[in-house]
C-alpha cells in the first residue's frame, strides 16, 4: 500500500491506550490538502496536537503505576495524557511544511511512557480513488458528461 500525507483530523492509535484519538493541526499552516491543514513532524504536542487515548495500560505511566500498586498489583489503567516529548519519526524529509518534514501515514511518535503512536487513518476525505486497473479507459468527453450530469 502506498504511503500518504497526514492532515488534521487523522486518527491515531497508541499501543498502550484503549481507544483511538484525533490529530489536531493548527490552522496556521500554509499548505492544505483536501481543505485540511497538512501535518508535519512537529505536530506532537500532548493534548494540543495529540489527544488522549482513553486509559493508559502501562505501569510505566505514573498514574497507572500508582493505581496498580494501590490495587495490590492488579493492572488499573488510568486516563491517558500522552507523553509525546519528541517529534514524529520517519517524516517525508524532501517535502517541508513550515520548515519541518511532512507527516506520513507510516510515521510513528514515541510516548515517554513506552507507547508507540501510529496513524490509523490519514484524515484525508478524498472520494474513492479512481480505478486505474480497468483495461478500457473511458473517453474524455464521456467522462466530462458524467461529471456535468452528476452535478445537476
Amino acid at each position: 500500500m502506498a504511503d500518504s500525507y497526514v492532515t488534521s483530523g487523522a486518527t491515531l492509535r497508541c499501543s498502550c491506550g484503549d481507544c483511538t484519538a484525533k490529530l489536531t493541526v493548527l490552522p496556521n499552516r500554509t499548505v492544505y490538502l483536501d481543505g485540511q491543514p497538512m501535518a508535519n513532524i512537529s505536530d506532537h504536542i500532548s493534548m494540543l496536537n495529540i489527544h488522549a487515548f482513553g486509559k493508559c495500560r502501562t505501569v510505566s505511566y505514573p498514574p497507572t503505576g500508582s493505581a496498580t500498586a494501590a490495587n495490590h498489583g492488579t493492572l488499573t489503567p488510568m486516563p491517558c495524557v500522552p507523553g509525546t516529548v519528541s517529534e514524529w519519526i520517519k517524516g517525508k524529509e524532501d517535502y517541508l511544511i513550515k520548515g519541518k518534514s511532512a507527516l506520513l501515514k507510516s510515521s510513528i511518535c514515541r510516548c515517554q511512557w513506552g507507547g508507540i503512536i501510529t496513524v490509523v487513518d490519514d484524515g484525508q476525505n478524498f472520494p474513492s480513488p479512481i480505478d486505474l486497473s480497468r483495461d478500457v479507459l473511458v473517453p474524455m468527453n464521456e467522462l466530462l458528461s458524467k461529471i456535468v450530469n452528476s452535478s445537476k
